[in-house]
């Protein structure tokens, strides 16, 4: 019955409500009954990506419940709470076979998202192929486009002449060569990864998800911080 009053509340009534009742999750997650939360503002690549990857694989992504679009545009989404914790403050508290069996689903996951066949092979673009997003090329969305656009676009547009001489020899061989189209999460750090009983449980913030060369899942990683000690 609770659930059920709460579904008919206003979205801002909801979320104050769980911002009262229940511990934040972050700066734009508000868990808002035992079994759900809402998440937002976000964008329409987050969307796309968690219903794709939900449709077309078995990797666990939370379910969403509703999309909630305001007046001024701005996009909510409600969708499940899993209970676990981040793989980041779980680490430490890890057996090495409960860590070699998260390792085990990470890779097994991975597997699946690039094994998704593109709509186009070269292509960058959100899941359904409309504009795409990610923090490390910009503030705006981009694409859909080609390959060698979105090189010239990480670059900041510098010409490919002059790319050795002021970016390096290995940045001129990355955005010459050519790449198969993988999908991808693009954000995939230690606080993404909800972990529960030695066990992935569900894998989380996909707002950077989308086509993008095969490498890129690789280079993001390098932008997020993962537990060296061991």
């Amino acid at each position: 019955m609770g659930l059920s009053i709460g579904i008919l509340f206003p979205l801002r009534l909801r979320l104050w409500l769980g911002k009262l009742l229940f511990r934040p999750l972050g700066p734009s997650t508000v868990r808002v009954s035992w079994h759900r939360l809402i998440k937002g503002p976000c964008d329409p690549p987050e969307v796309e990506a968690m219903q794709y990857v939900a449709s077309h694989t078995t990797i666990p992504v939370p379910r969403i419940y509703a999309v909630h679009t305001q007046e001024n545009g701005c996009i909510y989404i409600e969708m499940a709470y899993v209970q676990g914790g981040n793989l980041h403050s779980a680490w430490s508290g890890l057996s090495t076979d409960q860590r070699d069996t998260i390792f085990a689903d990470i890779k097994q996951h991975m597997s699946s998202l690039r094994e998704l066949l593109p709509p186009t092979q070269g292509i960058v673009s959100s899941a359904l192929q409309n504009p795409a997003y990610d923090c490390r090329i910009g503030a705006r969305f981009y694409g859909p486009m080609n390959h060698d656009e979105f090189h010239s676009l990480a670059r900041g547009h510098l010409c490919m002449e002059d790319v050795a001489l002021f970016l390096g020899e290995e940045v001129a061989k990355v955005h010459t060569a050519r790449y198969q189209t993988r999908f991808t999460h693009a954000d995939l750090a230690p606080r993404n990864i909800i972990v529960r009983g030695g066990r992935v449980a569900v894998i989380i913030d996909w707002a950077f998800a989308g086509w993008y060369p095969e490498y890129w899942e690789f280079t993001k990683a390098h932008y997020n911080y993962f537990p060296s000690q061991d």
